[in-house]
């Protein structure tokens, strides 16, 4: 099944049959009435937790989202595929409230031609409304296959400097990169500097990477009176794949927006 019909499937396990004949009805229209539809998904779409029914979506995490957002992402796909379906979703970019922006960013990996929504998405980076924010950060593959290597490094930063869970970004250990690590060793001795711990994910990132500093930095961690530190030192120099630093996820805390 493609995702269009994964997430149908997983729509009609979840809605009640007035639900799902309002969405069946409103996807016959044209794209005004599908983008119309959109932005009246809360009237008839209950608002319930879906994260545990979309496990077949690989490289794609709904934690924390509902099924008012998920029937809005497939509105969407199939809006993105009428005549004037880009203009209508530009439209709806412009002029959406918190919740229908956070769907709108949720489902532009599985928009017709996602290149073309590139600006949005780096648009979303820059944002100072958290869920937004969270929406194209966490859990979506649409940074990592689209992202420039500044885009994506100016994400995983914002993350880091807002002490956000960097190991939901989807990609993060493959499009690490050197600039990234020559920046995360500085921003390392700053905390430092400020008497302020480094969070042990980011020394995950700079584990396949040469900086100035790293073997002092390595002695300092392996030194540290913090268990988690001594144990981010040994995975570095171990080289460890990302299952290692699964034990570290857990020890540390997890922010939200």
């Amino acid at each position: 099944m493609n995702t269009a019909e994964i997430i149908f499937q997983s729509i009609t396990a979840l809605t009640s049959p007035a639900e799902l004949a309002w969405i069946e009805e409103k996807l016959k229209t044209d794209s005004k009435g599908i983008s119309l539809a959109f932005v009246m998904v809360p009237r008839f779409i209950a608002k319930k937790s879906i994260e545990n029914e979309l496990s077949a979506l690989q490289g794609w995490n709904w934690k924390n989202a509902s099924l008012d957002q998920l029937v809005r992402v497939y509105l969407l796909m199939h809006l993105a595929e009428k005549e004037e379906g880009k203009s209508r979703i530009e439209t709806l970019f412009d002029t959406a409230e918190m919740n229908e922006l956070v769907a709108l960013y949720r489902a532009i990996p599985a928009l017709k031609t996602p290149e073309i929504w590139l600006q949005r998405a780096t648009d979303a980076v820059r944002s100072n409304m958290g869920p937004v924010f969270d929406a194209i950060a966490f859990g979506n593959p649409y940074p990592q296959t689209y992202f420039s290597e500044l885009a994506w490094n100016q994400l995983v930063l914002k993350c880091i400097f807002n002490d956000k869970p960097i190991h939901l970004i989807i990609g993060l250990d493959e499009r690490a990169n050197q600039a990234l690590a020559d920046t995360l060793a500085d921003f390392a001795h700053e905390r430092w500097a400020a008497g302020r711990r480094v969070p042990s994910q980011v020394w995950r990132l700079l584990r396949n990477f040469k900086t100035e500093s790293i073997e002092e930095d390595l002695a300092k961690l392996s030194k540290s009176e913090d268990a988690n530190d001594r144990k981010a030192a040994e995975l570095i120099q171990n080289n460890s794949p990302l299952e290692a630093w699964r034990e570290l996820e857990q020890a540390e805390p997890i922010y939200t927006a």
